[in-house]
């Protein structure tokens, strides 16, 4: 039996993910599960392979403290495998960054400064990284940013029409929820063969959203931009808006920089549009008018952008729904497709309901593969450590 394992960490705001792996030919998963609601509050989830979840309360936690009431859960999962890497996943890898980097004390320095370019992520995976390196001090840490697999982009796909000298200092499309991307690219070139070279949309359809286009398994374009802001409605963030909007904001409601960064981080998208809710199945249980123009608003800008998105590849082979949303709710994939039959896309209602794999009934290939960024990040320790 091989004696080491790979942990995998995604720390966001309110929670910490992890996965556990053992370390083989390919990272075999041992468990899986998060801390949720940091803070006065928090509870841990622990899912081992081949058994049932077991949840408990912990309290009080920050993502040091999350991370010890995980490694205490997680050792007897490990049968005595010592975790010889960690690998974590950082939301923002700036221009320069386009492959998993091993993290000392100066790479997380450097890192630190995109925190302003995504707020709501980028300081608390740092957190995560310096949680797990106290913990596992001669353990190989190893960065894999979402923000990497977009760095191919071809320069109309990555700047905005501003003076040339702010493309320069870095103010550009990054594009995110690469680890996602990354993952559906390689299921596609895996499991259907005939896509692998072909015109691909995949819809990352979660509390974060986003949607990919795919020419033979690498960006060409994404609905995400300079941050995790831009782009299709979110849970709570506002996605595509008028930048005049805010100037307004700014000028005649006299709102701050803070002022507006809660604005469109953690009061707007479907939370704002509803009035009460972030969460997809609550709205569509809701019998609310609001709830109801919340779902069509966002169901709009998912069906805006595969139009564009469409335009950049030349034509479209298939469309791939993934994450939470997009792998459950048959509702929002049937919404996204009805109508749609002028670019071929649509769907066999009886496999979109039963949440098959394929689900279309046109020329356009339509799938729902769930995602695993934590497989990504395992795979990539994997080959470091190799």
């Amino acid at each position: 039996m091989n004696v080491a394992a790979i942990l995998t960490i995604n720390a966001g705001s309110s929670s910490l993910k992890f996965a556990a792996y053992a370390v083989g030919d390919a990272p075999q998963e041992l468990a899986r599960g998060q801390v949720e609601r940091l803070g006065p509050a928090a509870s841990l989830t622990v899912h081992a392979k081949g058994a049932s979840a077991e949840r408990e309360e912990i309290g009080q936690a920050d993502h040091a403290q999350a991370l010890r009431a995980i490694l205490d859960h997680l050792g007897p999962l490990l049968h005595g495998r010592r975790v010889a890497g960690v690998g974590h996943r950082v939301v923002h890898g700036g221009p320069d960054f386009a492959a998993p980097l091993r993290l000392d004390a100066a790479a997380i320095t450097e890192l630190s400064q995109f925190e302003p370019l995504a707020p709501l992520h980028q300081p608390y995976n740092l957190a995560g990284v310096r949680a797990a390196r106290a913990a596992f001090p001669d353990a190989l840490q190893l960065a894999c940013f979402d923000t990497a697999f977009h760095r191919d982009h071809a320069w109309e796909h990555d700047t905005f029409a501003l003076p040339r000298r702010y493309y320069d200092m870095g103010i550009r499309r990054y594009g995110f929820h690469g680890l996602s991307y990354e993952f559906i690219a390689g299921e596609l070139a895996g499991r259907f063969p005939d896509l692998e070279k072909g015109r691909a949309i995949v819809a990352h359809l979660g509390n974060g959203a986003s949607m990919c286009a795919l020419r033979g398994g690498r960006s060409l374009s994404s609905t995400m931009g300079f941050t995790a802001l831009d782009g299709l409605a979110m849970g709570t963030r506002c996605g595509q808006i008028d930048p005049g909007v805010l100037l307004y904001l700014m000028q005649n409601e006299g709102m701050s920089t803070d002022d507006l960064t809660r604005l469109l981080y953690r009061e707007s998208g479907l939370k704002g549009l509803s009035g009460f809710s972030h969460d997809m199945r609550r709205l569509l249980q809701s019998d609310m008018p609001e709830a109801a123009q919340a779902v069509r608003y966002y169901v709009t800008r998912i069906r805006h952008e595969i139009g564009a998105l469409t335009a950049d590849l030349g034509g479209l082979d298939a469309l791939v729904f993934t994450a939470g949303v997009g792998e459950n709710s048959d509702v929002i994939r049937a919404m996204a497709c009805d109508g749609m039959g002028w670019l071929g896309l649509s769907l066999d209602r009886q496999a979109n309901a039963d949440g098959a794999t394929e689900i279309g009934a046109g020329p356009v290939r339509v799938l729902v593969i769930p995602t695993d960024e934590e497989r990504v990040i395992a795979r990539a320790v994997a080959d470091a450590l190799n």
